[in-house]
């Protein structure tokens, strides 16, 4: 009996299966769908290929990359992406097996990341929108007050537990936010309004027939209705903000947006909005926090008013009772010139004339050292 030849399609899927040991369910959707992508092509255009040693960068993957630059209607960047970060994960996997060959997919195959602008709400939209959703003071409107109040997503609000509210001083408070997107939890600080809204909320909860099998979470989370109140509270947020005349279309999203830039005005450091925010680097941060014109001139004016304090170059006092022309004190008169030298080299901006003071300054030491030797011998 022959062996069955194993296909390029199992070789991927048994890879993806290794992989998703590891994964979380997600990855692996995203892993599948760019394999299915990438194996369709291979069908179509090389149907004799069968083992995936035998892929080549040219002409199966380069020829790839074509295919999908002219998939009509055209893929976005997203995903464009999405299927060869899937591929690429795939094949380097088999490559460390030694069943592929390395670097078929580099990172100038990807198509360049789109740079979005943050899309805070307008101080007047913002101020407008929270004053409705407090008169409206349903379950729903104080979730979206309790969003806006932290800056956390609007799945993670959906899974915030019973117990969110933990004390962790004497009077300080925070904000339990689960595993969300990143796949990390955090501990958001609270202030007495925030408070206030988490206990309106569990005073709501007592009284709606929502809550039964929920007893574990702040809102209703039922797993049929999960996405039902992430639609809920869309719904409600756009009904909110059309019956408070905001211009902008309004999601939950922009409430992190308008509750990031609200923290960096307020003087919150760019690595602490980072924490509060539950990104993993500054780069992720900058993408929510709105940095205006106004912003700028107001950081800049008060940086110049700093400038002279923080910038001041002290000044060395001679001694009054210098000895006159004796060892100790010929050695002082030379670290006090070493002292203003080097104040002075510190204030040229041309590198020539730095390194030039450097040199004199060496010679002072040598001379300034010789005299501490003779000055031994002499005692």
């Amino acid at each position: 009996m022959t062996r069955r030849k194993t296909s390029l399609a199992e070789i991927f899927e048994t890879q993806i299966h290794t992989l998703a040991l590891t994964l979380r369910p997600n990855t692996v959707r995203t892993y599948r769908c760019g394999a299915r992508s990438f194996l369709s092509y291979l069908r179509v255009a090389f149907p004799q290929l069968r083992q995936s040693s035998q892929l080549r960068r040219d002409p199966h993957l380069l020829g790839w990359f074509r295919w999908l630059a002219g998939h009509q209607p055209p893929l976005s960047n997203s995903t464009h992406t999405t299927y060869l970060v899937g591929v690429h994960h795939v094949l380097d996997a088999l490559a460390d097996n030694g069943q592929a060959l390395p670097d078929l997919i580099r990172g100038e195959d990807f198509p360049p990341k789109p740079h979005y602008l943050p899309r805070p709400l307008s101080p007047q939209e913002d101020q407008i929108l929270q004053q409705e959703l407090r008169r409206i003071d349903d379950l729903y409107a104080n979730a979206l007050l309790l969003i806006r109040a932290t800056g956390m997503r609007v799945g993670e609000c959906v899974h915030l537990p019973l117990d969110c509210l933990r004390q962790v001083g004497s009077e300080q408070w925070a904000l339990h936010v689960p595993l969300g997107k990143l796949h990390t939890e955090r501990l958001v600080p609270v202030d007495p309004e925030v408070r206030k809204i988490v206990e309106r909320i569990l005073t709501l909860r007592t009284s709606s027939p929502q809550f039964a099998g929920s007893d574990d979470f702040l809102l209703p989370h039922h797993d049929a209705r999960h996405r039902g109140m992430l639609r809920i509270l869309r719904l409600v947020l756009a009904q909110a903000a059309q019956r408070a005349g905001c211009v902008s279309h309004v999601v939950p999203h922009r409430l992190r947006h308008s509750f990031a830039t609200e923290m960096l005005r307020l003087g919150v450091s760019l690595p602490a909005l980072m924490k509060l925010l539950g990104h993993r680097n500054i780069q992720m941060t900058l993408g929510y926090a709105e940095v205006t014109q106004e912003d700028l001139q107001r950081e800049f004016h008060q940086a110049r008013q700093n400038a002279p304090h923080l910038h001041h170059v002290p000044t060395l006092a001679l001694p009054k009772d210098m000895p006159g022309a004796s060892l100790s004190g010929i050695c002082q008169a030379l670290a006090a010139t070493r002292h203003l030298l080097e104040m002075y080299r510190r204030q040229r901006g041309d590198e020539k004339t730095c390194r030039r003071l450097l040199r004199l300054d060496k010679r002072l030491l040598k001379v300034l050292s010789q005299l501490q030797t003779l000055k031994t011998e002499l005692k």
